[in-house]
């Protein structure tokens, strides 16, 4: 079993957002996004700082998380913190009632900053109306400006 960064990881990260959203229900999708926004948050305009580091890798992050996510939504389905519902826009998942009290029962720092940093998301990009894949296009523009090489800067001699 991976300890960092594996189902149950990002089961509690997953909690943490459906916690934060509660009663509203999310779907896969968004919650990779916000998952990916709340360990990368110094990356939005005016966000708190990052938990995770920049690294070279992450645009890469995103497909892997997904499937990242989808474990730990099964883990926390198993354990009764999350239910699944059906509706005309796919499966959607939320926070049961034991979800609330089971993470004030945790104590470690760094579930702290995962709740203060998914208050900020929901707050921030959660508006009615407004969906969370817009705040994300900042993420993903600043990862295609800094791969984007234009011809002028790769010098002549490699042209």
């Amino acid at each position: 079993m991976t300890p960092l960064n594996g189902p149950v990881e990002a089961g509690m990260r997953a909690l943490v957002l459906l916690s934060e959203t509660f009663p509203r229900r999310l779907d896969v999708a968004q919650l990779v996004y916000l998952d990916h926004a709340m360990l990368h948050s110094g990356d939005l305009d005016h966000g708190p700082a990052s938990l995770h580091p920049d690294l070279p890798a992450n645009p890469g992050e995103l497909g892997l998380r997904r499937r990242l996510i989808e474990q730990g939504l099964m883990v926390l389905l198993r354990a009764g913190l999350a239910d699944m519902k059906t509706t005309d826009h796919g499966f959607m998942y939320g926070a049961t009632d034991e979800a609330a009290s089971f993470l004030s029962a945790l104590e470690a720092p760094y579930v702290g900053q995962l709740i203060e940093r998914a208050d900020w998301l929901t707050s921030t990009y959660m508006h009615e109306g407004t969906d969370v894949r817009e705040g994300m296009k900042q993420i993903t523009q600043r990862w295609f400006d800094r791969i984007h090489v234009s011809p002028g800067d790769l010098g002549e001699d490699v042209l």
